[in-house]
């Protein structure tokens, strides 16, 4: 993602934003459209770490509003069909589109193969032709 300029790297977590959304599976709180405003205007984390083994790492990591992605399917080869087992770009990904960013979503999952899986195995992400004014 970051040698197609979509996400920008940061060399340790003291440079994550302090009011920045930070996905972390660990998260009490679940993202919601509610959190829009605040990653608009302070970033969207994610830390690049298999979900499964970061419970050290996420716990870390002090800086930011902490939320969780509600269930999903994952899609990647490693973990296709297990749930809440993402990778980062499926996190990323997801994120963006429960924030109503979906056209960012899918350029994002438009880099991998398995991608437009991710969206079949998840259909709540895909934008209903009702919201076709959404914003992105």
């Amino acid at each position: 993602m970051a040698r197609r300029g979509l996400v920008k790297l940061v060399p340790s977590s003291r440079y994550i934003p302090r009011r920045a959304i930070v996905l972390n599976p660990e998260a009490e709180e679940t993202l919601s459209v509610s959190d829009a405003e605040q990653a608009e205007r302070h970033g969207l984390v994610v830390i690049d770490s298999s979900w499964k083994a970061g419970r050290d790492i996420f716990s870390r990591v002090r800086q930011g509003s902490h939320r969780r992605l509600p269930v999903l399917v994952a899609a990647n080869p490693t973990n296709y069909g297990k749930l809440y087992e993402l990778s980062s770009a499926e996190a990323l990904a997801a994120a963006l589109a429960i924030l109503g960013h979906f056209d960012e979503a899918a350029s994002i999952l438009s880099a991998f193969g398995w991608g437009p899986e991710f969206l079949r195995l998840n259909p709540a992400l895909i934008p209903s032709r009702s919201k076709e004014g959404h914003r992105s």
